[in-house]
């Protein structure tokens, strides 16, 4: 732990409790979610077939809407010679960023799970991919709303802090 430096009272340093707190939305089924949300549940499922994952087993689908309704969908590809490959967010993301430049992102649905299985709890992203995500909604400067996929829960937030608390974002670029 630090110490107090030499000559320094007792009173001079404070330490304060802090707590951070999350928002989002669970639903038990895809049919309680709204129509467009329903859609993107869908994609991102139906995007697991493109997954390349012979190593993990991991199947692992994105969907990204943009702010104009297209959809956008990605998957995991794994390579032998690991770190090489690629998660699904990402693939979905870069995707987007570059064949619609410029257009911003609304919503990514993940769906991930072993072999034709998905997941009873929702997978979650990776660091990675979350700063990622951090990165396109501060790049658009509007909230990019986040959809993680289960059989037994789906969770909805409503941003990437709340799935990216204490977000990178400081380093100043000149």
């Amino acid at each position: 732990m630090f110490d107090r430096p030499k000559g320094k009272r007792a009173d001079f340093y404070t330490m304060t409790d802090k707590r951070i707190t999350i928002d989002y939305i669970e639903y038990a089924a895809v049919g309680e979610m709204e129509p467009l949300d329903q859609e993107l549940v869908a994609a991102a499922l139906e995007a697991r077939a493109g997954s390349y994952s012979p190593y993990s087993k991991f199947r692992v689908g994105a969907a990204l809407r943009l702010v104009d309704g297209t959809i956008v969908k990605g998957a995991n590809q794994e390579n032998i010679a690991y770190p090489s490959g690629l998660c699904a967010e990402r693939t979905a993301m870069f995707a987007a960023g570059a064949n619609y430049p410029g257009v911003a992102f609304d919503t990514l649905a993940v769906a991930g799970g072993n072999g034709a299985e998905v997941c009873e709890m929702p997978a979650a992203p990776c660091g990675a991919c979350r700063q990622v995500m951090a990165e396109y909604q501060k790049l658009f400067d509007r909230p990019l709303k986040v959809i993680l996929i289960g059989t037994h829960a789906i969770y909805k937030f409503s941003k990437v802090d709340d799935i990216l608390p204490l977000i990178f974002d400081s380093l100043t670029l000149s």
